[in-house]
């Protein structure tokens, strides 16, 4: 059976946001690494289409961003979404019954699914099919913007901490 992990780049305060803040050279390689092991994501429309830039070619791509790009591709994708009517190469649509499409792909895969957009981490975390919520704390204060938990929070406990790169701290944690 597949784990859905929730995880993604945040601030000290709590917000995600892809513009204010990247990853290092190391903790991009981790992410690399990831995705290579990864059995698919799953993905928000909004985080679906920031995501499908990994679809184009980009000739100024150093060999992590085509490593990354290369992996991104070949994972199945489901894009939770009632207003896209079309998805990209290597994906599904998924637009009503969450829960039950998300308990099947559970149940139809093995390692690690990647949910990627609060939004739809709060959806999943409403169902209770979130497994394992993994915090990539960066040391940058935002001050606003989209919080990582996009709704109530949810009772967890924590299972690991480690360092990456310099300056990133990922906490792990599984609900309680």
């Amino acid at each position: 059976m597949a784990k859905l992990v929730f995880g993604m780049n945040q601030s000290l305060d709590g917000y995600v946001d892809h513009k204010a803040f990247g990853p290092s050279l190391t903790l991009f390689r981790h992410f690399i690494a990831e995705a290579e092991r990864q059995s698919g994501s799953v993905y928000g429309r909004r985080m679906y289409e920031i995501m499908r830039y990994w679809d184009d070619e980009h000739p100024e791509w150093d060999v992590e961003r085509l490593a990354y790009a290369a992996a991104w591709r070949r994972q199945p994708k489901w894009v939770v979404s009632r207003s896209l009517k079309s998805v990209g190469p290597n994906a599904t649509l998924v637009e009503d019954d969450l829960e039950g499409a998300m308990r099947k792909l559970k149940a139809e895969r093995d390692c690690e699914i990647e949910v990627a957009g609060p939004d739809l981490a709060r959806g999943l975390t409403e169902l209770g099919l979130i497994d394992e919520y993994r915090i990539y704390l960066h040391p940058v204060v935002l001050g606003q913007g989209k919080p990582y938990f996009a709704g109530p929070r949810p009772p967890l406990r924590l299972m690991a901490h480690d360092r990456i790169g310099e300056d990133v701290i990922r906490l792990t944690y599984v609900p309680a």
